[in-house]
């Protein structure tokens, strides 16, 4: 028996980056709505959830947390960070994605 090596090819490696940069994206979805929800009754396996999304999500958000400062709105603040973080994900993976397509 000869096992089978599969050839990776340059598209086969742009289409991992995009798949983990819509992964990411989602990450950084699911923690803009676990921002808006205040209490959520303890559950363990939730509690790691949360914190997984958390700590995958917040390096890359604080970068542009020191650069936006939220927007007052009354007593409350909008964190518009995850938006510009969103947009420059889509904007340099596409680049990277292209350049990887050769």
């Amino acid at each position: 028996m000869n096992p089978v090596l599969a050839a990776i090819e340059r598209e086969d490696v742009a289409r991992f980056v995009y798949v983990l940069m819509i992964v990411y994206f989602v990450l950084i979805f699911v923690r803009v709505l676990l921002s808006w929800i205040r209490r959520i009754p303890y559950n363990r396996a939730l509690s790691i959830f949360i914190n997984f999304v958390t700590e995958v999500t917040d390096p890359y958000l604080n970068v542009f947390r020191r650069i936006i400062p939220p927007v007052r709105a009354g007593p409350a603040a909008i964190d518009l960070s995850p938006m510009v973080a969103i947009f420059v994900l889509f904007i340099v993976g596409s680049i990277v994605v292209g350049v990887i397509e050769g």
